[in-house]
C-alpha cells in the first residue's frame, strides 16, 4: 500500500509567510525557514514553498529563502511562483529545490512542462492548477493567482500535462481555498480517475477529518495544508494518528534523509 503524504505549504510574500481566504485578504504569519523546520519535526513528508510576490527583486528574495531551506532540511523542498523558463528551473534546482511547480507559465508555454521533464526529469515537474466551478458547473483552469480564466477545460489540461511529461499534479480548488469546509471532493476525484501520476490535493482543509475524507474518498496520494498548521490548530503527527486510525498508510519516522 503506497503510503499518503502530508505537505505543508508556505506561500511567501516579501519574504514571510502569509495566508488568505480565496486568494485574497492576505496576512503575515511568520518566517518561512523555521515555520518548515518545525512540520519536518512534526513528521511532514515534503515542504511547498509558493512565491507569491511579483517584483524582480522580491523574487531574489526568495532564492536566498530556498537555499536556506534546502540546508537545514532533509526532507523534499518544492518551489513554485514565477518559474517561467528552463533557465529559471536550473537556478531553482541549483539553490537546492527538489522539484518545481509552474501555473501560468504551463498553460502559457505548455512545452515547457516538456523541456524540463526531458532535462530535469519528470519527477522534478509538478504541474500546480488552480480550478473553479463556472456558471455551467463545469470545472475550469485559472492563471495569474486566480484571477484569470483561461478557459480551458480542467480534465483535458490535466491530461495533457501528464502526457507532456509532468511527474505530479497539485490541484487547488479555488472556491474551497481558505474556506475551511473540507477539500473539493468532486474535483479532486475527477482529477485522479483521469490520470496516472500523483495528484495533491489543496484547497479547503479546515480539520483532520477533512483529511481522512479526501484519502477515503479519493485516490489522490497527498493531501496540502495550510491554516491548520500554520494557526497551531492541529500538528502532523496528530494528522498521521488519524489518518492510521483510519487505515491510512503514512510514513511516520522523522528525519528521514532527503529523496
Amino acid at each position: 500500500m503506497l503510503r499518503k503524504r502530508i505537505i505543508p505549504c508556505l506561500d511567501i510574500k516579501n519574504g514571510k509567510v502569509v495566508k488568505g481566504i480565496n486568494f485574497l485578504d492576505l496576512t503575515d504569519i511568520g518566517d518561512p525557514v523555521e515555520y518548515a523546520k518545525i512540520y519536518e519535526n512534526q513528521c511532514a513528508d515534503e515542504i511547498v514553498f509558493l512565491d507569491i510576490t511579483a517584483s524582480y527583486e522580491e523574487r531574489e528574495t526568495i532564492k536566498d529563502i530556498i537555499e536556506k531551506g534546502a540546508k537545514e532540511l532533509r526532507i523534499p523542498l518544492t518551489v513554485g511562483g514565477g518559474i517561467k523558463s528552463i533557465e529559471d528551473f536550473r537556478e531553482i534546482l541549483k539553490r537546492g529545490a527538489d522539484k518545481i511547480s509552474i501555473n501560468s507559465s504551463a498553460v502559457k508555454n505548455p512545452r515547457l512542462i516538456e523541456e524540463a521533464a526531458k532535462e530535469f526529469g519528470s519527477q522534478c515537474v509538478v504541474v500546480a492548477i488552480d480550478s473553479k466551478r463556472d456558471e455551467n458547473g463545469q470545472f475550469k483552469v485559472y492563471v495569474k493567482g486566480g484571477r484569470e480564466n483561461t478557459g480551458l477545460d480542467l480534465i483535458q489540461w490535466v491530461k495533457k500535462c501528464e502526457k507532456l511529461g509532468a511527474g505530479e499534479i497539485l490541484l487547488t480548488s479555488m472556491d474551497a481555498d481558505g474556506t475551511k469546509k473540507g477539500y473539493d471532493i468532486e474535483m479532486t476525484k475527477l482529477v485522479v480517475d483521469s490520470v496516472n501520476i500523483p495528484v495533491i490535493a489543496s484547497g479547503g482543509c479546515g480539520n483532520i477529518q477533512d483529511i481522512v475524507n479526501v484519502f477515503k474518498k479519493t485516490n489522490c496520494d497527498a493531501a496540502l495544508i495550510a491554516s491548520l498548521l500554520h494557526y497551531k490548530e492541529t500538528t502532523i503527527d496528530k494528522i498521521k494518528e488519524e489518518l492510521e486510525k483510519n487505515n491510512i498508510s503514512v510514513r511516520r519516522v522523522k528525519n528521514e534523509a532527503r529523496l
